[in-house]
């Protein structure tokens, strides 16, 4: 099976549980994997033949831009719209990081990871 990657997309957005985090926001890193038949695209050098990767961005910054609690949520959204608009992706795998929580220690940040089959 083929992938799409956007790697590491850096997004400034307002989720979380404590009102502070969604009056200032902070920073988070997205990936996102798609599998998907990528073999006709490979022949043809046509963008019909291919998940537009510029589409799966404007659908992610669309998302962010939703204010939620929790990161979980963000995720399932995402996911959700991705396979609603390119219903021949077979399988998503999204990686949400926030860089900046509200806790204790020093950290890169804390991610969820949430994975969907369509098969």
């Amino acid at each position: 099976m083929s992938k799409i990657i956007l790697e590491d997309l850096k997004i400034y957005a307002y989720h979380g549980v404590l009102p502070e985090e969604t009056r200032t926001g902070t920073y988070y890193l997205l990936t996102l994997e798609l599998q998907v038949d990528l073999s006709k695209a490979a022949e043809s050098d046509a963008l019909e033949d291919t998940v537009n990767y510029a589409e799966v961005n404007e659908i992610i910054h669309r998302e962010m831009a939703i204010s939620s609690k929790l990161l979980e949520h963000v995720c399932g959204r995402i996911l959700t719209q991705v396979h609603l608009e390119f219903p021949q992706v077979e399988f998503l795998k999204i990686k949400l990081t926030k860089t900046s929580p509200p806790m204790r220690g020093e950290m890169h940040g804390v991610s969820v990871e949430l994975e969907q089959s369509y098969l």
